[in-house]
């Protein structure tokens, strides 16, 4: 189509030429004295073009004749440019493949083409950004063979050539880097002053949250790593079953390190309501806060949500933790002076009549009982968990609370029979 536009073109031009030019009978004087020289103006026309086309010719020539030394110093340029650029990728490749001492010695090669670049007076675009890069992946090679000192040399010069304007976007890699540098040197405290310096929209980025959360894990900062693991779940990073693990992992390790029931109560705080509501936590925390000295009321208080699961049902609750919530909740009557109140009298009676074969209803209803001195009912309800009961330390201490019941009744011989049996299922579970 450009073709045929052309030739029609072409064509007009043709045309318009021999309308004007074949009917044209005008002539151009010249009076040079004495002289006087008659032109047709088809010729001075003719005469004016290729003047015009001469000149043009000519200019160019000279043109192109002057521009002969930049081409050449552009064409070496560009030919270093090509050999830095060829270096970097061979470094690159070397230590992706683990060839880590060719990846140093390429990527020194680029430093050094580089600088024979500078000292001729030529300016890369990104001459900043490019020894920034090429710094650290000779030190990323030198820390892979465990060359410290080489490796600082490096971090060094690559710190200090990102701290231009040019070199601003790699500045948040080369702390990244130093963090984890730092983390492989087991050196937490390091790692986080380097994640400290980052900008407020790289620190939550995933790799840094990632980062930030090895540093707190390493450090034993249970708080910090928790919140870094809240962050990392809820930016996709892990999982939501990965990251309930490890959140409760933390939170259990957070009630853990307390020393007295204040900090059971602030490491309690801390925690989300969905960390809250985990029953190892729950029953963790609760547990801790008994065993220092803390208020019963406000242990059982954090055991609700974990009693309304059992009270649904104990298959809702993982093995054991039923059995560790019948525990703690008998340690929280017996911590108290106080009888057990109304409320959690309702709740163990209403969960024992909905669920009358689970026997770890049975046996904590029957220590409420005791607790409030109805020795009968007691009598019966533990006699009955006997039969059901599956773990041995509960049997143990069923037969133990028959024991005290029947030394309640002055009747030895039933109390002696019960210490034998306690005695025998303490023997079996050791």
């Amino acid at each position: 189509m450009r073709f045929a536009l052309w030739l029609m073109a072409l064509f007009g031009i043709a045309v318009a030429t021999a309308l004007f030019a074949g009917n044209n009978h005008a002539t151009v004087t010249v009076f040079w004295a004495p002289n006087r020289i008659d032109l047709s103006l088809n010729l001075v026309l003719l005469c004016l073009a290729l003047s015009f086309l001469v000149l043009h010719l000519a200019l160019r020539a000279l043109a192109a004749m002057f521009s002969i030394p930049q081409q050449a110093r552009r064409w070496r340029l560009q030919q270093r440019e090509r050999a830095i650029y060829a270096a970097l990728l061979d470094s690159l490749s070397h230590l992706v493949a683990g060839r880590f001492i060719r990846s140093r010695k390429a990527a020194e090669l680029v430093v050094t083409l580089e600088e024979s670049v500078a000292a001729s007076g030529e300016l890369l675009i990104h001459a900043q950004r490019l020894r920034t890069i090429t710094h650290l992946i000779a030190a990323e090679s030198a820390h892979a063979l465990q060359d410290r000192t080489l490796r600082d040399s490096h971090f060094r010069q690559s710190l200090a050539m990102a701290s231009s304007r040019d070199a601003q976007d790699a500045r948040d890699g080369v702390h990244l880097r130093a963090a984890r540098w730092a983390l492989d040197d087991r050196d937490a405290t390091a790692a986080v002053e380097w994640l400290d310096q980052l900008p407020l929209g790289a620190a939550r980025r995933t790799v840094a949250l990632r980062l930030r959360f090895k540093a707190a894990r390493m450090a034993r900062r249970n708080m910090d790593a928790l919140e870094t693991a809240r962050l990392l779940t809820k930016h996709r990073a892990f999982s939501a079953e990965v990251g309930s693990s490890i959140a409760r992992g933390l939170a259990l390790e957070l009630v853990r390190a307390t020393h007295d029931p204040l900090q059971v109560q602030r490491a309690w705080d801390t925690l989300d309501s969905t960390e809250r509501l985990m029953p190892d936590v729950a029953l963790e925390a609760s547990q801790r806060l008994l065993v220092l000295g803390g208020t019963a009321t406000v242990a059982r208080q954090w055991l609700l949500p974990v009693w309304d699961s059992m009270a649904r049902g104990v298959h809702l609750l993982q093995p054991g933790q039923a059995v560790r919530l019948v525990r703690v909740l008998e340690q929280s009557f017996a911590s108290s002076s106080e009888a057990p109140d109304g409320v959690w009298l309702a709740k163990i009676e209403a969960a024992q009549m909905a669920n009358p074969r689970e026997a770890v209803l049975q046996y904590l209803a029957g220590v409420v009982c005791m607790r409030l001195q109805l020795w009968g009912k007691a009598q019966q309800l533990l006699k009955q968990s006997l039969t059901l009961l599956e773990d041995a330390e509960l049997r143990c201490d069923a037969w133990r609370a028959l024991a005290e019941l029947a030394e309640q009744r002055q009747d030895s011989a039933s109390a002696t029979h019960a210490y034998r049996q306690a005695l025998n299922q303490a023997s079996r579970s050791r």
